[in-house]
């Protein structure tokens, strides 16, 4: 598979040979720094013009290049394609020819929208291939609230509301709106111009175009919330009326083909779209509470998810020994940290790494987030008995050479790892600790005996994800003695360190964060460490002595990260 699959456009000039690695490396490493489309980028960087790049993709697409401006949607060509439509598939519709609609795309390589595109459109289409800035300011000019990327979730809310006989200016008093009950009937058999079923797939492309990484559908006494977690952040946005809750859990079901009709117990499940020209996994948790049912969608953005070592922000000297711990044929190496830390994202990040054709690779996982070709994952199925312990002893019989064992959250999960180790296995794992050292401590207050730890455990990282200060509004800032003080530094210190914060700005929803980044400390387990370890010494003396032969703590990662202008005291402090 391309290194640059992820990217449509990257993995096509790839594929074409009109730029080499050097120039593909340099072209996504800015797309992954500033958010710019690689459309645009290679042409800042001088690599190509605008007409061979239209032209590149006119040729993979079997399709023609065509103008777009602002005169482009006639009033006859928008009647076809109304405002709903174009915002939901960033496409304008360019001409009518025998009878066949020609449809130019904000993402010409994204050819899967035609299908869904077929089912509300009434002729054959067609795709053809046009400047992506002249298609968005197409669409802006023709169609209202339908900017890049754009889907004025307000408005379309208020759309569908108006069709359930609910005001827009109700929005805000969901506890006392009426709604039209017929129309919120649910069934498997209903069509996407279902209100119910437009409005889930607004929630949702609206979430993954606010980078949110779960969906929070939550039912109280009076009121029906729905929030999104942007960069560890919750946020809530307008609620609908309450009488909309059990209509958007059976929806939601529905997509994941759960059983609509147990509301008592809790279900899992998973739903698979495309959202914008993006396919997305959701990971769907339903559960019963006292007003109904609570719904929980982790996003898992493939698009938006990097695999790769070199581009976790690994510090120098981490990135290298990680590099070689996975390399080594057997052992143990733990990722540690809280939920949401991406922990699960290194672990990927290592297994990918380590994917050759030479070596058999297996996974068990609650549950499998990331399909990675190659691997052999297995998911947990804790009611049928298929438990990661279960899956470890499966595993020892189908001759692997690495095992990732999502957590290792018991003793007799430990166990056969460690066991697994002995015998000739590189392991990789994940605990829930507050740093690396603890993981020595955990493993041991599970029952393993010390001398098992020491002589498997070849190193432990602990991570959290901190949010990064938005580029458009960070400003400088003179920290107070205090917070220096919180820090642990003294002002002497920081005399020639720059710090600095988000005001706030449209960029960033006034947060004055846009996205997150990790900070590590690395536990390597030396000799000094492996004797500590026998003679069963507490976490704070596994600590001292790693510091003393040069581990960089989380706190210490972190500012280095406030003094490099990245993220903020506050961050820093709050993890750490």
């Amino acid at each position: 598979m391309s290194e640059f699959a992820a990217n449509p456009l990257l993995g096509l000039l790839q594929e074409q040979a009109l730029l080499d690695d050097l120039q593909l490396e340099e072209v996504n490493e800015e797309v992954t720094k500033s958010g710019k489309s690689a459309f645009r980028v290679v042409q800042d960087f001088g690599h190509l013009d605008k007409a061979t790049l239209l032209q590149s993709i006119a040729n993979h697409m079997g399709a023609m290049v065509v103008d777009v401006n602002e005169n482009t949607v006639t009033p006859e060509l928008k009647e076809i394609i109304n405002d709903e439509t174009a915002k939901t598939y960033q496409c304008v519709p360019v001409s009518m020819e025998d009878g066949v609609l020609h449809v130019a795309l904000a993402d010409p390589l994204d050819p899967s929208k035609v299908d869904e595109m077929g089912y509300v459109i009434p002729y054959p289409i067609q795709l053809v291939v046009a400047d992506p800035e002249a298609v968005e300011n197409a669409l802006m000019n023709s169609y209202e609230g339908a900017g890049a990327g754009g889907i004025d979730i307000e408005s379309g809310i208020a759309d569908i509301l108006d069709e359930l006989g609910v005001e827009a200016d109700d929005l805000s008093q969901s506890g006392g709106s009426q709604v039209d009950e017929d129309a919120l009937v649910i069934s498997e058999d209903d069509d996407d111009t279902a209100p119910i079923v437009r409005f889930v797939n607004l929630v949702l492309s609206q979430a993954v175009e606010d980078r949110a990484s779960d969906i929070h559908f939550e039912p109280f006494e009076n009121e029906y919330k729905i929030r999104y977690r942007v960069d560890g952040a919750l946020y809530e946005m307008s609620p609908p009326p309450k009488a909309m809750a059990g209509p958007i859990a059976s929806r939601i079901k529905i997509m994941s083909n759960l059983n609509i009709s147990e509301t008592r117990l809790p279900q899992d499940g998973r739903i698979s779209v495309n959202l914008g020209g993006r396919q997305i996994d959701l990971r769907v948790s339903t559960l019963p509470t006292s007003f109904g049912e609570s719904v929980v969608l982790r996003v898992l953005d493939r698009t938006a998810v990097t695999l790769e070592l070199e581009k976790l922000g690994f510090p120098p000297e981490i990135l290298e020994f990680t590099a070689q711990a996975i390399d080594q044929p057997n052992g143990i190496f733990v990722v540690t940290g809280p939920t949401g830390c991406g922990k699960t994202t290194t672990l990927y990040s290592c297994l990918r790494r380590v994917n050759r054709p030479g070596h058999k690779l297996l996974t068990v996982e609650d549950p499998v987030e990331f399909d990675i070709e190659g691997i052999m994952q297995v998911p947990v199925i804790e009611s049928v008995g298929m438990t990661f312990a279960a899956g470890l002893r499966a595993f020892l019989r189908q001759d692997p050479d690495i095992i990732m064992v999502g957590e290792m959250r018991d003793l007799e999960t430990s166990q056969i790892a460690i066991q697994a180790s002995l015998t000739g296995h590189l392991v990789l794992s994940t605990l829930h600790t507050n740093d690396a050292p603890g993981t020595v401590t955990r493993l041991t207050d599970m029952g393993v005996e010390p001398f098992l730890v020491s002589s498997t455990l070849v190193g432990v990282m602990g991570q959290r994800l901190v949010r990064t200060i938005c580029a458009r509004c960070k400003t400088p800032l003179e920290p107070t003695e205090q917070q220096l003080n919180q820090l642990g530094v003294s002002p002497d210190e920081m005399s020639d360190k720059s710090f600095a914060f988000g005001r706030g700005c449209g960029e960033c929803n006034d947060t004055g964060y846009r996205g997150r980044k990790g900070i590590f400390e690395l536990l390597r387990v030396t000799d000094a460490i492996r004797a500590l370890i026998n003679d069963r010494s507490p976490s704070v003396v596994l600590k001292q002595k790693a510091v003393e032969e040069g581990m960089i703590t989380l706190r210490d990662d972190g500012l280095r990260s406030v003094f490099d202008g990245v993220t903020t005291m506050d961050e820093v402090l709050k993890y750490t």
